[in-house]
């Protein structure tokens, strides 16, 4: 502006000089007039009243590059950035004549062709008779003014629809002004910000020294960003990403602050959201194994620092699977989140409990003085889950086998410490009950032989290594052969026949079963044919099925097996479990209805042994009850026993299916339960199991019971 103002002052003194160089006669006048206009800095230009240039001074020669001599002559058009301008329409050279001056804003054209903003006064020369003979023009560029208020024009509408909160102070800090985005961030009008300190702003969450550390850095360095609670007018606070700077004047003194600052609450609420589907249970809400994983680590860090002790105890629940599965994933889902909590508040607030996934949960111990502290904790949790849950209008009982691991004398490192509380929980859950163990190496070694089974297993599968043996079912009436039950062996290439007790719970707990329970059936039907081809009489073949083997696909997959081995439906029998009950969907029966349709015989193997309700019987399609050798064991002896089996068949009769007692051994259970009514017998009394070609034997022979 100072500039600008100084060449006010330089035109209107040349104006001046010029007005005196009109006073002087003749040719004196005009040379004594060009002398001056040539000694004025800025551009003077005079032109007839065709617009032809008639004088043109030193200031006209810097500012377009022409000289007076190329200039002279021409009409000032061709000095024109814009030959279409305002100041050369009609209408302004008749306002102009009529009214004697004219002071505009033009764009103006250099010899370089470069084109700039100049500040053009125009006034009248008049002759003797004081009429209007040319024009006299004033020039100076004010390029740099225009494009500064360019630049501020930009800056304002910048500061007025920026989204970012923009607020300026004095060097004190006071704040001279706000911007739109400040006031609808903070709540506060522009009225009630300036003038006072941002203090107003501050959030409670920061301590004073976090906010002098700000300011440290920003005198120091000039500015700082980061992330900085910010307070609203109703007193809530909100994260927000800002920068502060600071602004010099020409002396290197500060003159002013700015500070920037954008509310982040969505994006902290998406990388809090992230961060918890990250490390933690969507369903429980408490940490998962990653998170797990990073706290143990951490924790076993300070406890080698500080030589601590600590334990991880592996939770596995009982009995949860079977209601997940009857009554459906709400209700499982919801007894999850019961069984956490009540997890979660039988430990200390500095223990850990997480959700491995399933039924698994895994409690961390950071602290703990004794070994035997960790068999109280897990007292106290089976304790916990020992009240039944009442879920809706179900009241459901679980519990719990527990693997206790300890840190350091069963692992040094997270991984080590938790594989070692599952081999625990193995142990316990084979006890049957709601109970704990702690890991032994003893232990280790057997689940190391388990993983060797499940691998031998598999070869075993892949290279032709299995077999079946078949044990007889007599019928008590005729004592004749009526059946057998299709066995699976083992015939390892090293240690030979390895017993289905060591290797059938490993099949079950691998998933295995399924392709062993497909081998068995196909083999067996393989054998019914051969046998057929044979002309051996023809009996009933049983092949037992585990819950893994119930699929929308079994009926189809039984169906092509019997086509393709060419045996009627009526020659084969699926022996299930009552656990098999469990799972009462609409499903589970639609399949084995469908099962019953083909003709097939379904048999309930293990009855008794279960907890399902015997109302389950009327659902299914089930042919023949299979009293569990644990009950025969006893007889004749046991009362109970002998109670159990007579209330088996007498119910058995009732419903209209045939009963088989399995494991008869003596002459004593052999005249017991043909007295109760039983109709068939199996077990080592008539024949233990034997290969396929004894039993043929057996038929051919007609062999009976004495």
């Amino acid at each position: 502006m100072k500039n600008d103002d100084a060449g006010k002052d330089r035109l209107s003194r040349a104006r001046a000089q010029c007005e005196a160089a009109r006073a002087v006669p003749g040719a004196c006048r005009l040379a004594t007039q060009e002398q001056i206009l040539d000694q004025v800095h800025e551009s003077v230009i005079t032109m007839d009243l065709g617009g032809f240039i008639t004088g043109w001074n030193r200031g006209a020669e810097t500012l377009f590059g022409y000289s007076a001599a190329e200039a002279i002559g021409k009409h000032i058009l061709f000095l024109y950035a814009d030959p279409d301008a305002d100041d050369d329409s009609e209408g302004f050279r008749d306002a102009f004549l009529e009214n004697g001056g004219r002071e505009l804003e033009v764009r103006r054209r250099r010899k370089s062709g470069e084109i700039f903003w100049a500040s053009l006064q125009l006034s009248l020369l008049r002759d003797e008779n004081g009429e209007p003979s040319g024009i006299i023009g004033y020039l100076s560029d004010i390029t740099s003014r225009i494009e500064a208020e360019k630049t501020l024009r930009l800056q304002s509408r910048i500061f007025e629809h920026s989204d970012e909160s923009i607020m300026i102070t004095d060097a004190e800090r006071r704040i001279l002004s706000v911007n739109p985005a400040f006031n609808e961030m903070t709540g506060y009008t522009e009225e009630e910000a300036v003038g006072r300190s941002p203090v107003f702003l501050r959030s409670a969450r920061h301590p004073t020294e976090f906010y002098e550390q700000i300011w440290t850095r920003v005198e120091q360095e000039g500015s700082w960003h980061g992330e900085i609670w910010t307070r609203r007018k109703s007193g809530e606070d909100f994260p927000s990403w800002a920068s502060i700077s600071l602004v010099r004047n020409r002396d290197g003194q500060v003159g002013h602050y700015f500070s920037i600052f954008t509310d982040i609450t969505e994006r902290k609420a998406a990388e809090e959201r992230i961060h918890y589907l990250a490390y933690y249970d969507s369903l429980t809400g408490l940490p998962n194994r990653t998170l797990l994983y990073k706290l143990v680590d951490q924790a076993l860090v300070e406890a080698r620092r500080n030589r601590l002790h600590g334990a991880l105890l592996f939770v596995d629940l009982n009995r949860f699977k079977p209601i997940n599965d009857s009554l459906g994933h709400s209700i499982g889902d919801r007894l999850l989140q019961m069984i956490a909590e009540r997890l979660r508040v039988a430990v200390r607030n500095e223990d850990v409990v997480a959700r491995l996934g399933g039924d698994e949960f895994v409690v961390a111990l950071f602290d703990i003085a004794r070994r035997e502290h960790a068999a109280i904790v897990a007292q106290k949790l089976i304790a916990a889950l020992d009240p039944p849950f009442l879920v809706g209008e179900h009241e459901l009982k679980v519990g719990a086998a527990i693997g206790v691991s300890v840190y350091p004398r069963d692992g040094n490192d997270t991984e080590s410490l938790l594989r070692m509380a599952d081999i625990a929980m193995y142990r316990a859950k084979g006890s049957g009950q709601d109970t704990y163990a702690f890991y032994s190496h003893e232990m280790n070694q057997r689940a190391l032989e388990r993983l060797k089974i499940e691998s031998g297993l598999r070869q075993a599968l892949e290279h032709d290594e299995l077999l079946l043996h078949y044990q007889p079912k007599v019928d008590l009436a005729s004592g004749r052969i009526v059946g057998a039950e299709a066995l699976v062996r083992w015939q390892h290439p090293e240690r030979g026949l390895v017993s289905p007790q060591e290797f059938i719970p490993i099949a079950e707990e691998s998933g295995l079963i399924v392709r062993l329970s497909a081998w068995v059936l196909e083999a067996a039907l393989r054998q019914v044919r051969r046998w057929h081809a044979k002309g051996v009489r023809a009996i009933k073949i049983a092949v037992n099925l585990s819950a893994r083997d119930f699929s929308p696909d079994l009926a189809d997959r039984v169906r092509t097996l019997l086509a393709e081995h060419a045996v009627p439906p009526e020659w084969l029998e699926l022996e299930i479990t009552e656990g098999m009950l469990t799972h009462s969907s609409d499903d589970v029966i639609a399949m084995m209805d469908r099962l019953a349709a083909l003709g097939v015989t379904l048999s309930l193997d293990d009855f008794g042994t279960g907890y399902s309700s015997l109302s389950y019987l009327k659902r299914f399609p089930i042919d023949t009850l299979k009293i569990d050798r644990s009950f025969v064991t006893g007889i004749p002896r046991d009362g109970n026993d002998c109670a159990i089996a007579g209330a088996i068949v007498s119910m058995a009769q009732r419903l209209g299916h045939r009963v088989i007692a399995e494991g008869v051994e003596t002459q004593e259970q052999h005249d017991f339960l043909f007295n109760l009514g039983c109709q068939e017998i199996q077990g080592y009394y008539f024949s233990p199991p034997v290969p396929a070609d004894a039993l043929e034997a057996m038929l051919r022979a007609d062999k009976v019971l004495q």
